[in-house]
């Protein structure tokens, strides 16, 4: 019996090799199906894990219908102006939320400061626009991220946005 080339066994082990923290979410787009009743924005915070940056939307009503994903550039709903991002990747994350009343950030180019963080580079308010709730998301690299809806508290619910901090 012989030995296998020494790239063959860098190659078997390399395929073997446990996802980072057992992630295992990808980069593709994201996007929940759509749902009716969805109430207001009502805040935006993130926080940092030991494997990945969050960031939460917190609807005050049903949970509600999300879109992300990767994009070159990051334009405002409405008026299609440039969102200028720090990243060297950004995701554009839309919420359909009730538009009337949902949260309008007082500074709209830092939403949450993050500075320092492994991942999130920036979070900036992209609009507000006929139900089409949008932030940028500038993160470190495209990475695997991932988006879901929590309930609760207090009859709200939550949009949740994970990005890892390695593949």
């Amino acid at each position: 019996m012989g030995l296998a080339p020494v790239g063959a066994q860098g190659i078997a082990a390399a395929s073997t090799a446990a996802p980072y923290c057992g992630i295992s979410w990808g980069s593709l787009d994201k996007s929940a199906d759509p749902k009716l009743g969805a109430g207001p924005v009502t805040n935006i915070r993130a926080g940092r894990h030991n494997c990945y940056d969050r960031l939460v939307f917190d609807i005050d009503g049903p949970a509600a219908t999300f879109t992300a994903g990767y994009v070159d550039a990051v334009y405002e709903d409405g008026s299609g102006d440039l969102v200028p991002l720090r990243g060297g990747a950004f995701l554009q994350i839309v919420v359909i939320a009730d538009s009337y009343s949902s949260y309008v950030p007082k500074n709209q180019t830092d939403v949450v400061n993050v500075a320092g963080w492994q991942t999130f580079r920036q979070v900036a308010f992209a609009g507000n626009f006929e139900s089409y709730y949008s932030l940028g998301l500038g993160v470190r690299a495209r990475l695997p991220f991932r988006v879901f809806t929590l309930d609760g508290p207090r009859g709200g619910s939550r949009v949740v946005v994970d990005v890892a901090h390695r593949w």
